[in-house]
């Protein structure tokens, strides 16, 4: 532990960073298990591989919060006592796992094949996001994840603005030394109010190949209906130079085990906002879906769904309807908490 103790020291330099961190090849992985270091009262909470630090000049530290009041990266309202409530969620592993397809972008408006092309949402999308932010704004968030293209960014970021506990997203930059620089805060009161923004290309749409940026009637009377339909609903079938569902399936649940799997199980809370190929192959993951199963399975636009991991299972709670629901903060004890501490907050 004091080794561990002094190469983070090492690395970060100052306890007020957030972001990633690199530092003469010592590296680690984020999140695969939770190390809080503990001296004169300030603590912090890091995660760590459970290989240990080992040199790579691939992977990277992710601090997620450093200061000298907060315990953890665990909302302090989730409980009366935010004490109490890690301890408990230590011993329950319970946590909420939020999916959100992006809204409509402006080339869904124009039906044209999207795929990995970088297109923004249209009006309605807008709305749809704003719509689902409405719905998961008494739902707590530790963490979001997005893809690497900005319909999906926009939607996490125009949800957030709907949530109650009125914290602002960040997107943590990673690209270079000058990025985890300039991108440092140093506000330990601004800092408690963020929620880190994780975007990676893993949770892309699929890429679409020859086909992105055409219309998909003109390629259906081109191509056949069949043919077209065979291209975007088969499983391990791809469009002409592009991905299958299979193979966005490897990237985006590969990158969901590696990196979000094990922050649920440490009990952060987490939204993802992405592309309905690559929210298709997470949920094929966690409702242990068949390929056959998943090729008809279809996500709207702007409607959030609701997990609950716990003890290392996931349970599917449908979509919250709005903020004045009810029925889903029952769902769990946390929930439910965590609406009331939200309620005494306005009051």
């Amino acid at each position: 532990m004091a080794a561990a103790a002094a190469a983070f020291h090492q690395s970060i330099g100052t306890p007020h960073s957030v972001g990633h961190v690199n530092n003469s090849g010592l590296l680690q992985e984020l999140a695969k298990s939770s190390v809080r270091f503990i001296s004169k009262g300030f603590e912090i909470d890091i995660g760590l591989s459970k290989r240990g630090c080992y040199i790579s000049s691939k992977r990277n530290v992710s601090v997620i919060r450093a200061s000298a009041s907060q315990a953890s990266v665990i909302d302090i309202v989730s409980s009366p006592s935010h004490t109490k409530a890690n301890d408990s969620r230590k011993k329950s592993n319970e946590a909420a796992l939020i999916l959100i397809r992006h809204g409509e972008s402006l080339w869904n408006e124009k039906n044209l094949f999207t795929g990995c092309v970088d297109v923004p949402l249209s009006k309605k999308g807008v709305e749809e996001a704003i719509e689902a932010g409405k719905r998961i704004s008494n739902i707590p968030v530790d963490m979001i994840y997005t893809s690497a293209l900005i319909r999906a960014q926009m939607t996490a970021m125009l949800a957030m603005t709907q949530h109650r506990r009125k914290k602002v997203p960040v997107i943590m930059h990673n690209e270079s030394e000058r990025a985890r620089a300039w991108s440092q805060i140093f506000s330990e009161d601004t800092l408690k109010q963020t929620i880190p923004v994780v975007a990676d290309w893993r949770l892309n749409e699929r890429m679409y190949g020859e086909l992105q940026g055409l219309n998909k009637q003109e390629t259906a009377d081109r191509y056949g209906k069949e043919q077209v339909h065979e291209w975007r609903r088969s499983y391990d079938i791809p469009p002409p130079n592009g991905e299958s569902l299979e193979m966005c399936a490897q990237r985006a649940v590969a990158y969901f085990k590696d990196q979000i799997e094990p922050q649920l199980l440490a009990g952060k809370n987490v939204m993802i906002a992405a592309h309905g190929n690559s929210l298709r192959s997470i949920i094929m993951y966690l409702d242990k879906l068949t390929s056959q199963e998943v090729i008809s399975l279809e996500l709207s636009t702007g409607i959030p769904m609701l997990y609950i991991s716990k003890e290392g299972k996931f349970i599917r709670r449908g979509s919250p309807a709005g903020p004045a629901e009810a029925g889903v903060y029952a769902y769990t004890k946390n929930l439910a908490l965590y609406r009331q501490k939200l309620d005494e907050m306005v009051h």
